[in-house]
């Protein structure tokens, strides 16, 4: 692996003698007469680590070390974000001051001229590791908030964006509903990544998931000896949170008794540990989310109104999938990029018609329905994700719907459809879709066969297997 050292001084019998020592070690090495220099060419080099002179013409290693942050930032603003190179000052008047005043600034470490060659070098492999766990904690962060990004640029997610960046910035409750799959979550993590809590803790709750005999302890901790198996004191997720955020998922599941001790802790920022007299006091954020009817909950005495009124000072409601298709090209792109760097996988394409038939798809389960079949397609199949590749149902759905099919024009279904196998849909909709694509490339086979993500020699056995032939060309 290439390893480049920048170094900065304006002695040029420094620059040299460093150079031969770290070349011999395999470095590869640029050198910068000046802090100016050095921070022009940083763009083109991109040093791993930069031997920075404290005492420089025009700007001072210092002023330069201060700008690199910034430099730094503007050079990745449209690549992948990647650790800052890792700075080593040099000087050979350095004083306490100037080492403090480099540690404040980012420099990993200090040295003093003349330089010793054991110590340079081990300084080197350690500046050296420590980038290369940076690079590491940067891509495993990458992969987490990946995960979390909300995708689509549809009018009710354009909305949805749009009442997320009025509510961040305050500390207000938020009730977020929407059917299941539809992503409540990612829009909690959003409102707590824009808001003020952003580096404080942001603590889920799956209320659902929790046995309700349990949750108390849950929330609120408990005391050693509270009760059967409480050996020792447990922080609740209230605590854990205090400071931050607490996202109780699924909070329509909630039991009564558990739901009275939530609207304490709303109404006075107070808890008790279960089995314990003692009070502690807590600051959070409180998000909460369901994908049940509240009110009609609260009207059937399963909710507390009071509760409900609480939590629901900002409703928002995340859209189903159905009513935002045209995000579905989009969410199929950012899926399959993310489960093919989650797998070690090579990125997969998907053809106009697969997408526009997984658009034209209900989806009950929304996104993370769509999420799921995406995994699955990415994994199973070879090359370009087509149509072909396409779960029969979804297929035989889109067809029976007989609507016109996103960006494909229309599928003449004849009546007898509905009484059609799946096989015999599928291929009545594939030899549409093909007839189709060849018209609008004037039957020219090999562009029609890139459009489909086909092989021209597949393209030519499917036309047979499908009974298509030159004479199925309109006129003109």
């Amino acid at each position: 692996m290439t390893r480049t050292v920048l170094i900065v001084d304006d002695e040029k019998n420094i620059r040299r003698t460093v150079r031969m020592v770290l070349e011999g070690e395999g470095y590869t090495v640029e050198e910068a007469s000046s802090g100016e220099e050095a921070l022009a060419r940083l763009p083109d080099i991109a040093p791993d680590v930069i031997l920075l002179d404290v005492q420089l013409p025009g700007i001072s290693g210092h002023e330069a070390l201060e700008k690199l942050p910034k430099l730094v930032s503007e050079v990745q603003a449209d690549a992948r974000p990647a650790p800052a190179p890792v700075v080593i000052m040099i000087s050979g008047h350095g004083t306490l001051a100037d080492a403090v005043r480099a540690t404040k600034a980012g420099a990993y470490d200090f040295l003093e001229k003349p330089l010793d060659r054991e110590r340079l070098l081990l300084t080197l492999r350690n500046a050296l590791e420590r980038r290369a766990m940076a690079h590491e904690v940067a891509d495993l962060r990458a992969l987490h908030e990946g995960r979390f990004e909300m995708v689509g640029q549809s009018p009710a997610m354009a909305a949805l964006y749009a009442q997320i960046a009025k509510v961040a910035p305050t500390r207000t409750r938020v009730l977020i509903t929407g059917e299941s799959g539809t992503g409540k979550e990612l829009v909690a993590r959003a409102i707590h990544r824009e808001s003020p809590l952003s580096e404080r803790p942001f603590i889920k709750v799956n209320c659902a998931a929790i046995p309700p005999e349990l949750i108390e302890s849950e929330l609120f901790g408990h005391e050693r000896g509270a009760f059967t198996g409480a050996a020792a004191r447990k922080r609740g997720l209230f605590e854990l949170a205090d400071g931050g955020t607490i996202f109780l998922d699924e909070i329509g599941d909630m039991s009564l008794p558990a739901q009275a001790k939530v609207l304490r802790v709303l109404q006075s920022g107070e808890l008790s540990r279960v089995g314990s007299e003692t009070t502690l006091k807590v600051e959070v954020r409180v998000l909460a989310a369901t994908n049940r009817d509240l009110q009609a909950a609260v009207a059937a005495g399963q909710f507390r109104e009071d509760l409900f009124f609480r939590l629901a000072v900002v409703p928002l409601r995340v859209p189903p999938l159905r009513d935002r298709a045209g995000d579905v090209p989009l969410l199929c792109k950012a899926f399959a990029a993310q489960i093919a760097r989650e797998n070690g996988l090579r990125d997969k394409e998907f053809t106009s018609e697969a997408v526009a038939i997984l658009a034209e798809h209900t989806w009950p389960g929304n996104v993370r329905e769509l999420r799921n079949m995406i995994e699955r397609l990415v994994i199973l199949s070879e090359g370009p994700v087509a149509a072909d590749d396409l779960p029969e149902e979804i297929v035989a759905e889109v067809a029976r719907k007989g609507r016109p099919v996103r960006n494909l024009g229309a599928l003449a279904l004849p009546p007898e459809a509905a009484s059609l196998s799946l096989r015999e849909l599928r291929d009545l909709v594939e030899r549409q879709v093909v007839l189709a694509k060849l018209e609008e490339n004037d039957w020219n086979i090999s562009r029609t066969a890139q459009v489909l993500g086909l092989e021209r020699t597949n393209l030519h056995k499917k036309m047979r297997g499908l009974g298509i032939a030159r004479d199925d060309r309109r006129d003109s």
